[in-house]
């Protein structure tokens, strides 16, 4: 029975994250399904992901660290 209690303990939990109230374990990256943490993961559309990698890969910059990381400047670039 303490096995029991403490799992409904734990999904009673709420967090607020997104403007919405969450059961801590409905909090989940909508990519990989991992669990997060109120103010421990990007947003994007209104819904959650976990900021690495899923965020990273599916929203963040494309191919920009090939060219900083050739050398290249944003004075350079903007030439």
């Amino acid at each position: 029975v303490p096995q029991l209690t403490h799992l409904l303990s734990t999904v009673a939990e709420k967090v607020t994250s997104l403007g919405k109230d969450w059961h801590r374990p409905c909090l989940r990256c909508e990519k990989c399904n991992k669990t997060l943490t109120s103010g421990g993961h990007a947003e994007h559309d209104g819904k959650p992901y976990c900021n690495h990698p899923c965020y990273a890969a599916l929203f963040g910059p494309k191919g920009g660290c090939l060219w900083w990381g050739h050398g290249g400047s944003e004075k350079a670039r903007s030439s």
